[in-house]
């Protein structure tokens, strides 16, 4: 196809075909007369640009995408664009704070807060990979809105910082790899949101949720013990994530340090403590079991 039948085809105008085409997007041969000429995959793959820039995406995203075999860009695009989406909520109420007379220095302070939460997310989608990447950037986004007043906050917000920084990268073997991308393709960030709710209904509310999940608790961590879950691509995965945790840094910089930059962090792990109390006191047989496994 030539120019003119590739814009009819796609829907696109000329210029907007040449703008990707300049932009490194699409690649069209180049006939010995000069014209350009438009395989079907270049009208397929120019239909897929017209989609992302129709959903807000710049080219410089889009050239990482259409270069990314696994989808992993997508997904972490994905986040960012959730991420985005709750800061301008956030503006837009701050924005409605100013017109009812709230003075600018408080909304300068929460603007202050919202910018250092986006360098931690934004970091902490970049340090570690794939699905496991997006769901501990969703997990700790919802802690990091507070605004960072104290020296002991400054000093914790900059420990992160550093950790995150200095922090080997996480990989997986391919096979690993293989298994998880497979597992976790379709799990969107509504699902992840869906599920950190579920996590903090639980911690809030332990003993319902003990009562109504027992059986399957009691099921779960019976199959841990099992030589098919031992030998599974999921077990083989939670160990190299015990291991990195172990070694990295996170569990003894990052998570204390994430407790006192903030406060709402803190209540949770201390509502996840008194869930794991309830486990051990009233079900006995189900902590022996995790114990042993």
């Amino acid at each position: 196809m030539l120019i003119n039948e590739v814009s009819k085809a796609t829907n696109l105008t000329k210029k907007a075909i040449e703008y990707y085409i300049n932009q490194g997007l699409v690649f069209p041969e180049t006939l010995e007369n000069g014209y350009r000429y438009f395989s079907e995959n270049d009208a397929a793959l120019l239909k897929k640009i017209s989609v992302f820039r129709k959903i807000g995406l710049g080219t410089e995203d889009i050239k990482a995408i259409l270069a990314d075999e696994k989808g992993d860009i997508l997904q972490k695009i994905s986040v960012r664009k959730e991420l985005s989406v709750q800061r301008e909520k956030a503006k837009q109420a701050m924005l409605d704070q100013l017109s009812i007379g709230k003075s600018f220095a408080e909304v300068e302070t929460a603007l202050n807060a919202m910018e250092q939460n986006q360098t931690v997310t934004d970091m902490l989608l970049e340090a570690f990979p794939g699905y496991y990447g997006r769901f501990i950037c969703l997990h700790f986004a919802r802690f990091l809105n507070e605004p960072i007043a104290t020296p002991q906050q400054k000093a914790a917000y900059q420990e992160i910082r550093e950790f995150l920084d200095e922090v080997p990268a996480l990989t997986f073997p391919k096979e690993l790899q293989d298994f998880l991308i497979e597992g976790t393709q379709h799990i969107s960030t509504e699902n992840i949101r869906e599920m950190n709710e579920q996590t903090k209904r639980a911690i809030e509310e332990p003993e319902q949720f003990l009562s109504e999940n027992k059986e399957m608790l009691t099921w779960y961590l019976e199959h841990k013990k099992s030589d098919e879950y031992k030998d599974s691509p999921a077990c083989k995965i939670q160990e190299m994530l015990k291991e990195f945790n172990n070694t990295s840094g996170y569990y003894d910089i990052f998570i204390p340090a994430m407790k006192k930059l903030s406060d709402s962090y803190a209540k949770y792990c201390q509502r996840l403590e008194t869930a794991n109390e309830k486990l051990l006191s009233e079900y006995p047989e189900i902590a022996k079991m995790n114990n042993e496994g």
